[in-house]
């Protein structure tokens, strides 16, 4: 069983981080965290899903708040965040939290990418959206619009992308934000990659819980400064060789 409390600690800090980095300009930026807290659906307003997510149905879930800075749920992660439960046939949900706040207007697509999770039964219980600026950029160049590419790249510049991330970043071309289009696509790219990059908006990860959403964004964020920090001085940079990136495929950790 979560602790409330414990959830908003995690929530503070990781928050924090996304705002310190540049990650979540106004109200950028967005996560959900499915929690094993016990509460009961009271005799409140019930509001009707898109469709039916039959697979989470009695689950409760932790968004952020439609409109809410990044800054302001790191001072106080309770009055900007929801507290929900979806009913027993997974078309409605009910708001558990105190604070008049609704939830993110992204929910659909994290509904999604969750009930996608449930139904392979793996452990994921964290999902997390940002505007990592060096990812925008990159995705401004056409040759870097390509998944095979991209991943190439990122496996080159770093060591500790090709070790915690063996499995790349799924391409998501751009799609209206908060559209059944971008959320299809984004659940097709995280059945296979643990992150999912949105053309020239931003990146998605899911997890355990909300830190390890955050390293498996920071770790590829890196990867794409150091590409970026060697063209901006004129010279692209050499990368990993095939035979070092087989050698670090190897390391236990």
């Amino acid at each position: 069983m979560s602790s409330l409390t414990v959830v908003y600690n995690e929530i503070s800090e990781v928050a924090g981080l996304l705002h310190k980095n540049g990650w979540a300009e106004k109200n950028a930026g967005n996560f959900s965290i499915l929690v094993d807290l016990d509460f009961e659906i009271n005799s409140g307003k019930h509001y009707p899903l898109p469709k039916p997510y039959t697979e989470l149905a009695n689950k409760v879930f932790i968004v952020t708040g439609k409109g809410k800075r990044m800054r302001d749920i790191a001072r106080s992660p309770a009055e900007n965040t929801v507290v929900f439960k979806i009913n027993s046939k997974g078309d409605m949900y009910s708001i558990l939290s105190v604070a008049l706040v609704t939830p993110t207007s992204e929910l659909p697509t994290h509904l999604a990418i969750h009930s996608m999770i449930a139904q392979r039964s793996s452990n994921e219980r964290a999902v997390m959206h940002s505007h990592v600026t060096e990812l925008i950029a990159l995705t401004h160049i056409e040759k870097y619009c390509d998944q095979d590419r991209f991943n190439n790249m990122l496996w080159q510049m770093h060591p500790e992308t090709i070790m915690f991330i063996p499995t790349g970043v799924g391409f998501v071309p751009f799609e209206l934000p908060g559209s059944s289009e971008i959320a299809t696509a984004t659940v097709e790219a995280l059945k296979y990659h643990s992150i999912a990059l949105w053309e020239k908006h931003g990146v998605f990860s899911i997890a355990s819980n909300l830190n390890d959403c955050y390293d498996l964004i920071d770790i590829i964020a890196k990867a794409t400064k150091i590409y970026l920090m060697c063209a901006a001085v004129g010279t692209l940079p050499q990368g990993l060789s095939t035979n070092q990136l087989d050698q670090l495929k190897d390391i236990e950790f």
